[in-house]
């Protein structure tokens, strides 16, 4: 994994308490009374497998891959030969497995589903975070993740090499548009933020130069510029001059990131990250033990 400025990837991991009821909650659903396919295998039949990774990604998503296998089988070995965070080649041979046959076929989808999401996330913002090398700004992600996954989407960012904007609407304040008119304008809109939860970090969009001079007077932690022009950037960037962090939302694309990043905001900030998923190409190859069904 390579990042400017990476957080660690032990903090970000969710706990596994919170990782257990995502595989409980998928293997529920796919599984329903039971796999009446896996019904062929003999109970007692082991196998081993090998997961292959056909395509340049970055990996992410081990923890939940594991537990999927071991929900079904608690005695199954599972060797990785690479850890979250690190870039896969196409072709490679990533982990091994060994267990019971019937736990390893009926598994075998949740954990492929899980480690192709994480890891597309983790790819997308590698190439993202990439493109932001030699610069001073970090990639962050958004709340526009997938419904019950903002978690483990959040910790594919890291493993990427991004950074984590707020996890929901309880760790910051964020003053949009609404929020500001319905509170009279930047100033009252912050000081009343201040008051209410002083301890949060404090976020306001700006639209112009105006605003963001009166969110600056304000005492605002952070300018949120919606739809800046590279021009205002490089002015925003200039009067800032470092009185407040500045990022960059709206119209963000790869093809853009680095002239946006040129201009010298802290941040830019993309839903693309965790909402644009394509899945990872993996493969699972199964061979059941002499004496197996």
């Amino acid at each position: 994994m390579t990042s400017n400025e990476s957080q660690s990837l032990a903090d970000a991991l969710p706990p596994a308490v919170e990782i257990q009821a995502d595989v409980d909650r998928a293997l529920n659903e796919d599984i329903g009374p039971g796999d009446a396919t896996a019904d062929l295998l003999d109970a007692a039949a082991t196998a081993t497998a090998v997961l292959t990774c056909r395509e340049d990604a970055v990996l992410c998503g081990t923890a939940w891959f594991d537990a999927a296998f071991r929900t079904l089988d608690p005695n199954v070995d599972i060797a990785w030969s690479l850890h979250d965070g690190d870039r896969v080649a196409a072709g490679s041979a990533i982990c091994r497995l060994a267990g019971k046959a019937r736990a390893l076929v009926t598994a075998e989808r949740t954990a492929l589903n899980f480690l192709q999401l994480l890891s597309s996330t983790a790819t997308v913002t590698a190439c993202y975070a990439d493109a932001l090398t030699g610069t001073r700004t970090r990639i962050l992600d958004t709340r526009k993740t997938l419904p019950g996954l903002r978690r483990a989407q959040k910790y594919a960012v890291r493993c990427g090499g991004g950074t984590n904007h707020r996890i929901g609407l309880f760790d910051a304040m964020m003053l949009k548009e609404n929020h500001i008119i319905a509170a009279g304008g930047i100033r009252p809109a912050v000081k009343a933020a201040r008051r209410i939860h002083p301890a949060l970090p404090l976020i306001v969009e700006v639209e112009t130069m105006a605003e963001l001079a009166e969110a600056i007077d304000a005492g605002a932690d952070r300018a949120l510029l919606d739809n800046f022009t590279p021009a205002m950037l490089a002015e925003a960037v200039s009067y800032t001059d470092g009185r407040m962090s500045l990022e960059v939302s709206g119209n963000v694309e790869l093809a853009t990131l680095r002239d946006i990043a040129e201009t010298g905001v802290d941040f830019i900030s993309s839903g693309a990250l965790t909402k644009h998923v394509r899945a990872i190409d993996l493969s699972l190859r199964l061979d059941v033990q002499p004496g197996g069904a």
